[in-house]
């Protein structure tokens, strides 16, 4: 893991296309403003292993419907 310490004001840049911007540090809290093209989805941690979650939970339905159809086509 990279580590870097910034200011208010100052950023980082990741690769050609996202800037990530300190905004404003208030006690424990730091605001941060994300530049990057629209295509590049951006979530907090919490929301996107909650949406990885649901996307197993899904796959597994799909998988269990093959598995019925397979047997349906062997009868």
């Amino acid at each position: 893991m990279l580590v870097l310490t910034r200011k208010k004001g100052e950023s980082i840049q990741i690769g050609n296309d996202i800037e990530i911007k300190i905004t404003s540090i208030k006690g424990d809290q730091v605001k941060i403003g994300i530049n990057a093209p629209k295509n590049v989805e951006i979530h907090r941690k919490e929301v996107w292993l909650d949406i990885q979650n649901e996307n197993t939970a899904a796959s597994e339905g799909v998988t269990d419907l093959f598995t019925i159809l397979s047997k349906a086509k062997k009868q």
